[in-house]
């Protein structure tokens, strides 16, 4: 599990992967009043163990700022 506190942006490479899964979002509530997106992934059809828990990544309100931001100018949200 990794709590990401801020993105930083970096020159562009890499491929589109070839495989497709689902995220699963939580909202979680935290004791201090607050919230954190929590995204999993599980493993794609061609993974030893299908479908088992792969990847979480959990978001608090500034990194979801960040994120949000990031993806408002490369898809051009409004």
């Amino acid at each position: 599990m990794a709590w990401i506190t801020n993105f930083e942006e970096c020159p562009a490479s890499g491929r589109k992967k070839p495989s497709h899964v689902v995220g699963f979002v939580k909202v979680l509530e935290i004791p201090d009043g607050g919230r954190v997106v929590q995204i999993d992934t599980r493993g794609s059809d061609d993974r030893a163990i299908p479908g088992k828990q792969s990847q979480t990544i959990q978001l608090g309100r500034e990194a979801a700022r960040e994120l949000f931001g990031v993806l408002k100018r490369t898809y051009q949200f409004t």
